[in-house]
């Protein structure tokens, strides 16, 4: 592909017109994965600015570099100046790899987002569509898993990934889009058909300066990324509702609300819920018609999740009254309120709850099922907001009887510290370090009318200590003290 074939006029600043006509190979960010042929992308980051490594990459074969900044000194190749150089190449990567399925919806949110992608790919594949999703938990299509450890993958690895999937004949793919990600404009260049928007709490505070850049974020998808005349799914239950509906309807999207407060014209009106057993019974009203619904899934934030899925699916041309049925099929993601078993008649279940308001979700959604105790087994990662521990400490006080605070990927920090800023908000909670340990401990006390929540990994399989990725699973952890306790 030529270098003029990447950019629009409206992306380059200067573009030297001996370059123009320039072959390339591929595209790099990373100096270290650059190959000859590619064009090699300066961006400029928190911790470091990509213009240090153009040398670099230039002896790897790079022949052109791309960014807002010259770099420094004379370089043997061309440069091309970039009005935005994250958007520039997220777009150029969608030229480089421009194959795209013929329905994306992309969903954002605090919490919920894998949810309702993956939940948003099963009534696709349900309705007859070839469908993949792509973010927390990785790629997943109808023949292969890819973990993944970016809610929102780099552009480039993006824009490959979907170009990929469309050439295995995928034609309906469900993206999480994450604040990052679209602060970064990481999703800029994918044809967006349908947003949904879940949910906001405090989340990412060591990225964003406050609440509103936070939210702002998150509204890029609706300002900025569905087409125009795409459809915007909005849970209608929350404090920012209002300040996401307005943006949808200044841009003119077609409006689908969900929720107890959802429009039961146009939208999906939450009518009554009521738990049944390990699954819920819903009554939802859409287009004039009430539905019964059983869901399978436990926790009343599931039913957001499945309404915006919903809203997804319908938003995009599926039928609504076969998107109602395939929610009685749904299956929970990887992770999330997963029942891995249970000891004394106590159900255990795992959780990637990691942030206040998901773990105050998580253990509203069991305080059903502990008809005597609700223990919780958490931690906190490291390098990461710390103002949100004492928060999630707090929040584990009031909603369990029972708390353990454990390590949850330390990253570069002290365990101690971070166990003791949970442990300061929450008297009475007991601390053992050993993650494998606290939950061998608290599967091994409970009893009949218990139950137990593991919260903060999730599928995850790694605990991230000093810059080293140490293998650990919940599940796998949980599995071997479940079978310790019943020998």
């Amino acid at each position: 592909m030529k270098l003029s074939d990447l950019f629009s006029d409206a992306d380059v600043a200067a573009l030297p017109a001996e370059a123009a006509g320039l072959a390339i190979g591929g595209l790099a960010v990373d100096s270290r994965a650059a190959k000859p042929g590619d064009l090699f992308f300066a961006l400029a980051g928190a911790k470091t600015d990509g213009a240090r490594f153009v040398a670099s990459a230039v002896a790897a074969g790079a022949v052109a570099v791309a960014g807002e900044h010259a770099p420094a000194g004379n370089i043997p190749v061309p440069f091309l100046r970039l009005h935005n150089a994250r958007r520039g190449l997220a777009l150029a990567a969608a030229r480089f790899y421009p194959r795209q399925p013929q329905v994306i919806a992309a969903v954002t949110g605090t919490s919920g987002k894998t949810s309702v992608a993956a939940f948003t790919r099963q009534i696709w594949q349900r309705l007859g569509h070839a469908s993949a999703s792509i973010g927390t938990i990785g790629l997943v299509t109808p023949t292969r898993s890819v973990y993944g450890s970016l809610t929102t993958p780099d552009p480039i690895a993006l824009h490959r990934s979907i170009d990929e999937i469309t050439g295995e004949g995928i034609t309906d793919l469900a993206l999480e889009a994450s604040s990052h990600g679209l602060d970064q404009f990481r999703l800029d260049g994918v044809r967006v058909a349908a947003g949904g928007f879940t949910n906001l709490s405090r989340d990412h505070m060591d990225y964003h300066p406050d609440v509103a850049h936070y939210l702002n974020a998150k509204l890029r998808l609706f300002r900025d990324l569905v087409r125009d005349g795409g459809a915007a799914v909005i849970s209608a239950d929350h404090d920012c509702s209002a300040e996401v509906i307005e943006a949808v309807r200044s841009r003119g999207l077609r409006l689908i609300t969900i929720g107890r407060n959802g429009d039961p014209g146009e939208g999906i009106n939450l009518i009554e819920a009521a738990i049944d057993g390990f699954g819920q019974k819903l009554l939802i009203e859409h287009a004039g018609q009430r539905v019964a619904i059983k869901l399978p899934l436990v926790g009343e934030f599931q039913i957001e999740n499945a309404l915006v899925a919903a809203g997804l699916v319908i938003g995009t041309g599926g039928d609504a009254a076969a998107t109602f049925a395939a929610l009685e099929h749904l299956e929970g993601a990887p992770g999330r309120l997963d029942l891995v078993g249970a000891h004394n008649g106590a159900p255990v279940f795992v959780d990637y709850a990691h942030k206040p308001d998901a773990l105050a979700k998580a253990l509203q959604a069991l305080r059903p099922y502990a008809k005597r105790k609700l223990v919780v087994v958490f931690g906190a990662g490291g390098d990461r907001d710390a103002g949100k521990r004492p928060l999630m400490g707090a929040i584990a006080a009031e909603h369990a009887d029972s708390v353990i605070v454990t390590d949850d990927n330390p990253r570069s920090e002290d365990p101690a510290a971070i166990r003791a800023a949970i442990l300061g908000a929450a008297p009475g909670a007991r601390e053992i370090g050993d993650r494998a340990e606290a939950i061998r401990i608290a599967i091994g006390e409970l009893q009949q009318g218990d139950a137990l929540l593991i919260a903060g990994k999730g599928h995850e399989t790694g605990q991230i200590v000093q810059g080293t990725v140490l293998h650990f699973s919940d599940h796998e952890a949980a599995a071997a003290a479940l079978s310790a306790s019943a020998a």
